[in-house]
């Protein structure tokens, strides 16, 4: 990258202060997080949270999960 830092003080500063914003935006852009779930995936964890809501037996709690998890890692 040949980039003279003397080129971006000649600019006023609200042009050097755009050129940043220019520049943040498009690095934003390039790494923006993409959606993972797609909507049948979000229609399935509200059927799932529903029936959790109507009976909270069915859950397992953290601790239980936690530690089937790592039992089965050893």
């Amino acid at each position: 990258m040949n980039v003279n830092t003397q080129d971006f003080k000649a600019l006023p500063l609200s042009e050097r202060i755009q050129l940043v914003e220019d520049i943040w935006d498009s690095i934003a852009e390039e790494t923006a997080v993409k959606p993972f779930f797609v909507a049948e995936d979000v229609a399935v964890f509200h059927q799932r949270l529903a029936t959790h809501e109507r009976d909270r037996s069915s859950s397992v709690p953290w601790d239980a999960v936690r530690a089937q998890l790592f039992k089965a890692s050893r």
